[in-house]
């Protein structure tokens, strides 16, 4: 679930009554690190792509190996718990600057819907220049949270999601995705979206999103 820094307000101009309500679900809030952070992101991002395309000799792979168990070691000392990372919470980076997720730049964000553009890289291969079939609902997934945020919805799970593969999605290619809220009934949001190169629609996904109770997780 996403924690977008946004005004976050319903179709009718009032944000719900029950915004605030978060069930057992923690309460993040957005945060700016410091320039290297971005920097730090995306050469991670660089790894996760080299990872799944190199086939080195014996030597190279040993020495990238050593530099990885060194960089662990720097960076094992400052785990934090969840929520505390700026991984996830620095909106403005691509992914919320979480490895997690695709690395795609929100455009709009609003109570009549959410679109975002990116690429699917090396690293989201499935094979023969296709993305990864399980990449896309995890892209779904995510823009259904920001979608619930951004209609003024309090904290949901997802309770249904399918997705409609309707073309081939290619890597390194220019792509948006997009959706908005259909209908609300009491806890449940009913939302729906489409991931499109250009014009042509590559898949399209239907989800039903599920208002948490006090205290659930």
């Amino acid at each position: 679930m996403s924690e977008q820094a946004a005004d976050v307000t319903g179709v009718d101009g009032k944000r719900d009554d029950d915004y605030e309500h978060h069930g057992g679900f923690p309460k993040y809030e957005a945060v700016t690190p410091g320039p290297d952070w971005a920097r730090f992101v995306e050469g991670m991002r660089t790894l996760q792509d080299l990872a799944v395309s190199v086939d080195a000799p014996d030597d190279v792979v040993a020495q990238a190996a050593d530099q990885v168990e060194k960089l662990a070691a720097v960076l094992t000392p400052y785990v934090v718990p969840e929520g505390r990372s700026p991984a996830g919470r620095t909106i403005e980076l691509p992914g919320r600057g979480s490895l997690l997720m695709p690395p795609w730049h929100i455009e709009k964000f609003g109570p009549d819907g959410v679109r975002s553009a990116g690429e699917f890289r090396r690293y989201h291969l499935g094979g023969n220049g296709a993305a990864h079939g399980g990449t896309l609902p995890l892209l779904f997934d995510d823009l259904m949270g920001m979608i619930v945020h951004a209609y003024g919805r309090p904290i949901s799970r997802t309770a249904y999601l399918h997705v409609n593969y309707r073309a081939i999605t290619p890597l390194n290619t220019p792509l948006t995705v997009e959706g908005s809220v259909d209908r609300v009934e009491g806890r449940k949001t009913f939302i729906t979206a489409q991931l499109k190169k250009g014009d042509t629609l590559l898949a399209d996904c239907e989800a039903l999103m599920l208002e948490l109770l006090p205290g659930q997780p």
